[in-house]
């Protein structure tokens, strides 16, 4: 199939091109390359899949120089005429949204990037897909929807009506764009609520990176909550397995929803939400231990209170996402911790 994938320069978008690649599909990738974090990884990303331009062009098609396969957009999603253009010129057959202004804390500093590239930027999104029909739209939510809900493990069931993040609130929002699109246009949507995405070449805002870099260089590492915190930590691996087994597989409208008990993760429309994890949530210092065992060093800790926005624990229910696809994360905390100090050791040396 020839699919669109949004947010390519970006960790998971990175790791998800290469693996439909070597599944032979043909993919068209896009992204803005905005600077939240440093711009030399997402150039450095898009060398490795074979986009080499140093200064690339809006809105043009860029060939990868050494997968025949894929080629690359710079373009900024809230641009909604630009991404009409291309979807005309394209014609996916599938969708995969990434693409996202992330970040929980940045959210307290910086709300207007949030309505601009979640909510406008996926709205532009959901209107190409309308007018350029598409067989099936994946998007990216986040286990931060859960907000302040304290029942474990977190169930797509569950409701989602209590965020605590703006970051979080423009996720809840996509789930409910998405879900009008695919009532009143058909159009087949499934929406991922992503639990903690860690490993090689990943975000350096994210713990694993600011440890790594802190560690290092032998200064403290923030740990918040004083470290009474948990997290379902899932490898990258894992979470593009699962990406392109659910893409494989477009909802259909279902039989048994019921609009007297309405279930938040399903629709009479063609419309469904799924949990992504581990399924196995990680205490914070156990998360520490691991990483100084791989680096053969240990952290100097700086204990917190816990910040505006988070919350103590995550942990996912991926019961539905097994029974659609055989899901079954494979990588083990320390594992993935080993791969990813490995590359950082590598591609900062």
């Amino acid at each position: 199939m020839k699919i669109l994938v949004t947010g390519t320069a970006g960790f998971i978008g990175f790791h998800l091109v290469r693996k439909l690649l070597e599944e032979r599909h043909e993919v068209i990738g896009l992204d803005q390359i905005n600077d939240y974090y440093d711009i030399n990884l997402k150039y450095g990303r898009l060398r490795v899949t074979g986009i080499e331009m140093a200064e690339l062009p809006w809105n043009v098609p860029v060939q990868s120089v050494t997968l025949t396969g894929y080629r690359f957009y710079r373009m900024n999603l809230e641009d909604r005429e630009a991404v009409m253009q291309l979807f005309e010129r394209e014609r996916p057959d599938r969708v995969i949204h990434l693409a996202a202004q992330a970040g929980v804390r940045y959210s307290l500093t910086h709300p207007d990037v949030y309505l601009d590239s979640n909510i406008y930027g996926f709205l532009s999104i959901l209107e190409a897909c309308r007018h350029y029909p598409v067989g099936h739209l994946v998007y990216a939510s986040s286990s931060s929807v859960y907000g302040l809900n304290k029942s474990m493990p977190f169930s797509e069931k569950h409701p989602v009506d209590h965020p605590v993040s703006l970051y979080a609130a423009t996720k809840k929002s996509n789930e409910m764009m998405a879900h009008t699109y695919s009532s009143l246009f058909g159009l087949p949507v499934t929406g991922l609520r992503f639990f903690t995405v860690y490993g090689p070449w990943g975000r350096p805002d994210m713990a694993l990176f600011l440890f790594t870099r802190n560690i290092l260089a032998g200064k403290p590492i923030d740990i918040y909550n004083y470290g009474e915190m948990e997290r379902d930590f899932t490898y990258v691996d894992d979470i593009v397995n699962g990406i392109t087994a659910v893409l494989a597989l477009p909802p259909e409208p279902s039989d048994r929803w019921d609009a007297l008990h309405p279930d938040p993760s399903t629709s009479s429309a063609p419309y469904r939400i799924l949990n992504i994890g581990n399924s196995h949530p990680v205490k914070l210092m156990d998360f520490v231990k691991a990483l100084e065992g791989s680096l053969g060093k240990k952290a100097i800790l700086h204990k917190m209170p816990i910040q505006p926005g988070d919350v103590p624990a995550t942990w996912a229910d991926v019961s539905a996402l097994r029974e659609l696809t055989g899901y079954q994360p494979q990588t083990t905390v320390e594992q993935g911790i080993k791969r990813f100090t490995e590359w950082y050791l590598e591609y900062y040396s």
